[in-house]
C-alpha cells in the first residue's frame, strides 16, 4: 500500500472516530434561563460602563440590574410552575447543574434578596450633596488612592462608581449556580465567580476608604485560603471516585459503582482520600457560611465594607453557601452520615455559642450584626444536621426569612448618620427612639426577629430547625441552641433598651430621610418578618414541596 493511500486511510479514520466518541453537548437553555439572564445583564452592564455617557450610567445600570433580577425571578417562578421543582426535576447542562426544588427555591430567595439589596446600592439621598452632585455609598473613583488629588478631583467632578451594579450581577450569577452545582468543578467555578466581585465590592466605600480596602484584602486573602482547601478537597475526591460528578461519587461511597477507570483503580475506594477530601470541601463551604472556626473574616469585612454591600453579602452569600452545603451532604455524602454528623455537631455548637457570647462584647452595630450572623449560621446548621426532608425544609425556610431581616437591618444602619457618615458606634444610638421613633421601632422589629421572639419570622425559623433537629435525635443540640438564643436575646434587647430608655445626646447623630428605594427595602423587610412570623404555614409548605434533591 502506498504512503498516500495509508495517509488517506488515517484521515478517514480520524474523520469517523471522534464523531462516534465525542457526544454533542446538550444544553437546556430554558432550565438555565435565570442564570443566563443575570449573566447577560452583567455583560451588558460592562458595555454600559464603556459606551454610555458618565451622567447617564447610574440610571441605566440601576434599571438594567433591577430588570434583570426581576426577569430572572420570573423565570424561576416559571420553572417551578412548570414542575421542574418536583415531578420534572432533572440534571441539566451535561450533568453540571441540578434543576430541582431546593435549587429553584434558593435561586428565588437569592434573586428577591438581591433586588431589595440593589435598592440600597442606588440610594443617593443620605449623604449631603458634594459639589452639587448627589452621592451614594460608593467611592467617586475606586481606583484612586484614598485622600489623593485624583480622588478629590473625581469627587469634585461628581463621579460615581457605577461598576458596582455589573459586579453585583456577576456575583448573583455565581450564587445562582453555587447551590445548583451538580459536580465539583462547577461548584468551584461558581465559588470564584461570586467571590471575586465581592472582594472588589468590599473595597469601594466612599467614607472610611482605608478600612474598606483593609476589609477587602482580608476577605481576599482568607477567601483564597478557603478556595485552596476546596480545590484540594476536589482533587482528593476525584482520586477517590474517578469522577467529579455528585452522583458518581455518591455511588462509589455507597459501593454501588459498576464501572472503574483503570487509571484510577489503585486509588478508587481509598477511604483516606474520601475522608480528607470531604473534610477539605466542607471547610471551604463552612468558610463561606461564616461558621466557627472559619469565621474570622466576618466581623472585619462586615464592618469595613460599604453597608449596602454588607447587607447584600450577609443575606445572599449565606443562602448560596448553605444551599451548596446541603447538596454536598445530602446528595454526595449521605453514605458518610455517621462520619460527618459528629463533626457538624461540634461546629454547630461552637458556632452558636461563640457567635452569641462574643456579640455581647461588641460596641459597633455592624460588628454586632456580624457576630449575630455567625450565631445564626449555627442555628441553621442544626437543621442541616437533621439529615431529613424536614431538615431541608426548615433550612430553606430559615434562609428565606433571615435574608430579608438582614438586608432590612443593614438598610436601617445606613440611615443613622453624623458628620463622619454612618454612626455605627452603639453609644451614638442612645435615645434614638425619642429622636426618631419610627426608625428605632423598625430596627427593634428586626432585632426581635434575630432574637427569635414569637410573631416574627425569626421565631418560626428557629422553631422549624430546632424541631427538625430534635426529631432526628439531636436533642442536646437543641438545648445548646435555646441557651445560645437566650444569650443572643440579651444583647438584642440591650440595644432596644438603649434606643428607647436612654437620654439622647445633644450632639448625637441624625436620622437621614431616605428615598423611596431604601424605604421599599425596609418596608419589604418588615413585611416579610411579620408575615412569616404570624402566618408561616404557607411558606413552610412551599419549602416542604421544594425539599427533594435530584440525583
Amino acid at each position: 500500500m502506498s504512503t498516500a493511500t495509508a495517509a488517506q486511510g488515517l484521515w478517514a479514520l480520524a474523520a469517523e472516530g471522534p464523531a462516534d466518541r465525542i457526544p454533542t453537548p446538550v444544553i437546556e437553555y430554558a432550565q438555565l434561563a435565570p442564570t443566563l439572564i443575570v449573566v447577560g445583564a452583567a455583560i451588558l452592564g460592562v458595555l454600559v460602563e464603556a459606551f454610555v455617557p458618565r451622567k447617564s450610567r447610574y440610571y441605566v445600570q440601576v434599571f438594567l440590574a433591577v430588570a434583570a433580577l426581576a426577569s430572572a425571578f420570573a423565570a424561576v417562578v416559571g420553572l417551578a410552575a412548570g414542575g421542574y421543582g418536583s415531578t420534572k426535576a432533572q440534571v441539566a447542562a451535561m450533568g453540571a447543574i441540578a434543576v430541582d426544588g431546593p435549587a429553584l427555591f434558593l435561586q428565588g430567595t437569592i434573586l428577591l434578596a438581591s433586588i431589595v439589596a440593589v435598592f440600597t446600592f442606588a440610594e443617593r439621598r443620605l449623604d449631603p450633596e458634594a459639589h452639587g452632585s448627589r452621592v451614594d455609598s460608593f467611592a467617586a473613583q475606586a481606583a484612586s488612592v484614598p485622600g489623593s488629588e485624583s480622588e478629590k478631583a473625581a469627587v469634585k467632578a461628581g463621579f460615581t462608581t457605577t461598576e458596582v451594579y455589573p459586579l453585583a450581577l456577576f456575583a448573583v450569577a455565581g450564587m445562582l449556580i453555587f447551590p445548583a452545582a451538580n459536580d465539583l468543578l462547577t461548584l468551584f467555578i461558581a465559588l470564584e465567580v461570586f467571590s471575586l466581585p465581592l472582594y472588589l465590592l468590599c473595597a469601594v466605600a466612599r467614607r472610611h476608604r482605608l478600612m474598606s480596602q483593609e476589609a477587602a484584602v482580608k476577605y481576599f486573602l482568607l477567601g483564597a485560603f478557603s478556595s485552596a482547601f476546596l480545590l484540594f478537597g476536589i482533587a482528593l475526591l476525584y482520586g477517590y471516585a474517578g469522577s467529579v460528578s455528585y452522583a458518581v461519587i455518591a455511588d462509589v461511597v455507597d459501593g454501588t459503582v459498576t464501572k472503574i477507570d483503570p487509571a484510577l483503580a489503585s486509588t478508587m475506594g481509598n477511604d483516606a482520600l474520601l475522608l480528607i477530601g470531604g473534610a477539605l470541601i466542607l471547610m471551604g463551604l463552612l468558610f463561606k457560611v461564616g461558621a466557627v472556626p472559619f469565621h474570622m473574616w466576618t466581623p472585619d469585612v462586615y464592618q469595613g465594607a460599604p453597608t449596602p454591600i454588607t447587607g447584600f453579602m450577609a443575606a445572599a452569600v449565606k443562602v448560596a453557601a448553605f444551599g451548596a452545603l446541603l447538596r454536598l451532604l445530602y446528595v454526595v455524602l449521605p453514605g458518610l452520615r455517621w462520619d460527618w454528623r459528629p463533626v457538624m455537631w461540634g461546629v454547630a455548637i461552637v458556632t452558636m455559642l461563640a457567635g452569641a457570647v462574643i456579640a455581647v462584647t461588641q460596641t459597633d452595630v455592624k460588628r454586632l450584626l456580624a457576630y449575630s450572623s455567625i450565631a445564626h449560621a449555627g442555628f441553621i446548621l442544626a437543621g442541616v444536621i437533621a439529615t431529613s426532608a424536614e431538615g431541608v425544609k426548615s433550612v430553606l425556610f430559615y434562609l428565606g426569612a433571615y435574608s430579608f431581616v438582614t438586608i432590612g437591618a443593614f438598610a436601617v444602619v445606613t440611615l443613622v448618620r453624623d458628620a463622619g457618615g454612618e454612626a455605627t458606634h452603639l453609644s451614638k444610638w442612645a435615645g434614638l427612639g425619642r429622636r426618631s421613633p419610627l426608625t428605632a421601632a423598625v430596627f427593634a422589629v428586626f432585632l426581635l426577629a434575630f432574637a427569635g421572639i414569637p410573631l416574627t419570622s425569626g421565631f418560626s425559623g428557629k422553631f422549624a430547625v430546632f424541631k427538625a433537629a430534635a426529631e432526628s435525635g439531636a436533642g442536646a443540640l437543641v438545648v445548646v441552641g435555646v441557651i445560645s438564643s437566650a444569650i443572643a436575646a440579651f444583647f438584642y434587647v440591650r440595644v432596644i433598651v438603649l434606643m428607647f430608655f436612654s437620654e439622647p445626646k445633644a450632639d448625637g447623630p441624625t436620622v437621614a430621610v431616605p428615598s423611596p428605594l431604601t424605604m421599599t427595602t425596609i418596608a419589604v423587610g418588615v413585611a416579610v418578618t411579620l408575615v412569616l412570623g404570624v402566618a408561616p404555614q404557607y411558606f413552610l409548605e412551599l419549602a416542604g414541596q421544594a425539599s427533594t434533591f435530584v440525583r
